[in-house]
């Protein structure tokens, strides 16, 4: 993941230290200094919320834009809606579930319940999808309805 530098920076323009970002997030100060560090995955709950405590996008945390927020973005997600997010991407994209399954070396079963919105994609799942194929994680997620394809 590629996120370190930009929660370092949105962390010190508003002035504030890592405790404070976790007291924010509910988690422990270690937790969330493993998350600026990228010493572990930050889950997309505090992906989300950190997106819109600082009202960015995800796609601009990740380090896909530089812009900073998309028209009509909203806060909360719906796993369902997530889950036909990507299964419309997949199809758009010739894919089976098998594939997609492959490419993130997860099982079909897992893809078919983040798809049938049962499960909400992971992470490192959502990232790897938007790197290869430069999709809006903010798209993939919900958070705005638009199809947003990236450089």
């Amino acid at each position: 993941m590629f996120y370190k530098k930009r929660l370092i920076d949105l962390r010190e323009k508003y002035n504030l230290k890592q405790y404070e970002i976790a007291r924010i997030l509910n988690i422990a100060p270690t937790t969330y200094n493993n998350y600026e560090n990228e010493f572990e995955i930050i889950p997309i709950k505090h992906l989300i919320s950190l997106s819109n405590y600082f009202g960015v996008s995800i796609d601009y945390i990740f380090g896909f834009t530089d812009e900073l927020n998309y028209k009509n973005n909203k806060t909360k997600i719906n796993s369902n809606k997530v889950g036909k997010h990507l299964k419309e991407f997949r199809k758009k994209n010739k894919m089976t579930q098998s594939t997609l399954a492959n490419f993130l070396n997860v099982s079909q079963t897992t893809l078919s319940k983040i798809e049938s919105g049962i499960n909400l994609i992971a992470t490192p799942f959502l990232y790897q999808i938007c790197s290869k194929y430069h999709i809006s994680a903010d798209y993939l997620l919900g958070k705005t309805d638009e199809p947003k394809y990236l450089k």
